[in-house]
């Protein structure tokens, strides 16, 4: 029997029961979701007629599969045959996020057959930048239904099946993309600085997880989004100071400060002085 212990309600997931053509003739989807786990998550099944891939995405957990217990962190996918019993749970001190779809249908025990062959069930990828993509896709088309849901859905679960089972050959080249999509968040908030940014802004725009993205980036350039922007805002604002009268307030708004009291420690912070002691230190 299924066991679910403390279901987080905050969790992000949707379920689908498929068509008769779906499970005659398609990779069909079970569930898929998106957890950020509580203080407890924990999951215990077997004979389950499906497949499970997941992405853990922050934090660690624990799997035990077909008698082998594996420690999950930060990075490490797993795919297994839900007909084996299994368990998986996040850790107590470092509570999990992870992304995952179950799904059945066509050929799906063959591929995961071919998998095994290459593969054991937990596996780390150099990036898991477009195995995130796609899980993100599959939950954003399976949100709503339409006409065509169930055929594209199909599609997209032959890819993930592809990259599974050519995960070592693309590996390189999914590093090699990820940094290319870091280098061009870099620029779009290089340009765009002194505007409203946002973590969701961003995952929008550029089709990566957030969480996987600050992560990410941070990993690339030894900071976080939100410090490189106040950086920028800051390097702004002491050209601003030394070289044009406005004043402290206008300079907040400038630099895409909302609140100048907030703008005014920040500055202090990084650079140790006020604003109006900056001024007057590079004009002396």
């Amino acid at each position: 029997m299924p066991q679910e212990i403390n279901a987080n309600p905050l969790d992000n997931r949707v379920m689908k029961t498929p068509s008769a053509t779906a499970r005659r003739a398609f990779f069909y989807l079970q569930e898929c979701g998106h957890l950020r786990a509580g203080s407890s998550h924990q999951t215990s099944r077997q004979n389950l007629q499906s497949f499970l891939f997941n992405i853990v995405l922050d934090g660690k957990g624990t799997l035990v599969y077909n008698g082998q217990t594996y420690s999950l962190e930060c990075g490490d996918c797993f795919f297994i045959d839900c007909r084996a019993p299994h368990s998986y749970q996040s850790d107590l001190d470092k509570p999990w996020e992870i992304i995952w779809v179950h799904f059945n249908g066509c050929t799906s025990e063959e591929y995961y057959k071919l998998f095994m062959a290459q593969l054991p069930p937990v596996f780390r990828p150099v990036s898991n930048a477009k195995f995130i993509s796609l899980l993100q896709e599959l939950l954003r088309l399976n949100t709503e239904t339409y006409a065509d849901t169930e055929i594209l859905t199909s599609g997209l679960l032959s890819n993930l099946l592809t990259m599974l089972l050519t995960v070592n050959s693309i590996s390189e080249e999914d590093d090699t993309a990820l940094q290319a999509k870091l280098k061009t968040v870099l620029a779009y908030v290089d340009a765009n600085f002194t505007a409203e940014i946002s973590l969701d802004d961003l995952s929008h725009r550029f089709y990566i997880s957030k969480y996987y993205l600050t992560r990410e980036f941070k990993r690339a350039y030894g900071e976080t989004i939100f410090q490189h922007i106040i950086g920028l805002r800051i390097n702004y604002a002491k050209r601003l100071l030394r070289f044009t009268d406005k004043s402290v307030e206008e300079i907040s708004e400038l630099c895409g400060f909302n609140d100048q009291s907030y703008f005014s420690k920040q500055f202090k912070k990084a650079e140790n002085v006020t604003c109006l002691a900056f001024r007057r230190r590079w004009r002396d």
